[in-house]
């Protein structure tokens, strides 16, 4: 089973940067894709962006440009550095991975491990 920590969150102001860290123990990025989505009150859970084993790279369309997510292999951590935020992107950040399971990689039932998440509120 593999567990996800995630870190980094915290109050920033509109138009500031931010990077969230997510750590996995009982697997390892190189292995799996890796995603993250975000959820605001009162919202479902959207998917922000994600990581496949290869490196490459998908995003939201609302995110590209602004988000990146990367990978250090030897620290088993995968990021998330937001820019630009705005306050509506102010919501609970969680990573997750993707072992495989069929379907869509926006759709957060293909991911089957999650972390607890990390508040990120945005000030105007």
């Amino acid at each position: 089973q593999v567990q996800l920590v995630e870190s980094g969150g915290g109050l920033v102001q509109a138009g500031g940067s931010l990077t969230l860290s997510c750590s996995a123990s009982g697997g390892t990025f190189s292995t799996y894709a890796a995603g993250w989505f975000r959820q605001a009150p009162g919202k479902e859970r959207e998917f922000v962006g994600r990581i496949k084993r290869t490196g490459t790279t998908n995003y939201a369309d609302s995110m590209k440009g602004r988000f990146t997510v990367s990978r250090d292999k030897a620290k088993n951590t995968v990021y998330l550095q937001m820019n630009s935020v705005t306050p509506e992107d102010t919501a609970v950040y969680y990573c997750a991975v993707d072992r495989g399971r069929p379907g869509d990689y926006s759709s957060s039932s293909k991911y089957d491990s999650w972390g607890q998440g990390t508040h990120v509120p945005v000030s105007s």
